[in-house]
């Protein structure tokens, strides 16, 4: 095995994924640059989560290679990549996932506290975030007291908090209305570039994906650009058709 490209923090390699024997991807290649976001796009069902599972080593490849910084996720045990995750990934979802026994700055704060942060400072820290998103002045509260779009603001928070290597963020804007889409896409974006924080973004939305620097279109849990996914002519043959961020796959 060769490693990819210094340029790449995080690079897949033909990576096949089926679930209980129906195609999840099939011979997806990509290499994500530090610091940059990447936007997986395609309808629902065309094998975007599954990419980000993968890619973030909570599933294993059936067949190809997945590397980060120079390792390889795919030939990790199921402790390394636990620890992979905890330390140098972050990651959101649809749904924000908080606990709710625990205030709004101890959720963001979690990744802090798991891996051993003094209690003062990974509060500080994870103030700092919320006030970021502008609900620092909501810290207090219980995650039943939050709105919708004021709870996955927290849960960006909690993905940010240790300035991970990489943020996986898995349709992290489909429950939000317009105005508050463009508050945690803002956010994110903003992060990666000034910290260096590397974001791969899973999305059907066309605005949300416009946010990024480069997309990766799937079909059918291939490449659009494969002639196997999008047919032979299609807009995705080209190479200025693999960049765009269009969702017309």
């Amino acid at each position: 095995m060769e490693a990819p490209p210094d340029s790449d923090v995080l690079c897949a390699r033909s990576v096949h994924y089926s679930h209980d024997g129906s195609p999840g991807i099939a011979g997806v290649s990509v290499g994500v640059r530090r610091g940059e976001v990447l936007a997986v796009t395609g309808p629902r069902g065309s094998g975007k989560t599954t990419l980000l599972h993968c890619l973030g080593g909570r599933l294993v490849p059936r067949d190809g290679e997945v590397w980060f910084d120079g390792v390889p996720v795919h030939s990790m045990g199921a402790l390394a990549r636990e620890r992979l995750r905890r330390d140098r990934f972050g990651w959101i979802g649809p749904e924000p996932a908080l606990l709710p026994e625990l205030t709004v700055w101890e959720n963001a704060a979690l990744p802090l506290l798991v891996a051993g942060t003094a209690h003062r400072t990974a509060k500080r820290t994870a103030c700092e975030w919320l006030d970021r998103l502008d609900i620092g002045g909501l810290a207090r509260r219980r995650p039943g007291a939050l709105t919708r779009a004021e709870a996955q603001r927290a849960a960006l928070a909690r993905a940010l908090v240790h300035e991970p290597a990489v943020v996986f963020a898995d349709e992290p804007t489909a429950p939000l209305h317009r105005a508050e889409r463009a508050v945690l896409l803002r956010t994110l974006t903003t992060a990666a570039r000034s910290h260096g924080i590397t974001v791969v973004l899973a999305s059907h939305d066309e605005e949300t994906a416009a946010a990024a620097d480069r997309c990766l279109p799937l079909l059918d849990g291939r490449p659009a650009a494969d002639p196997a996914a999008a047919g032979p002519g299609a807009p995705g043959d080209t190479p200025e058709g693999q960049a765009a961020c269009s969702l017309s796959a």
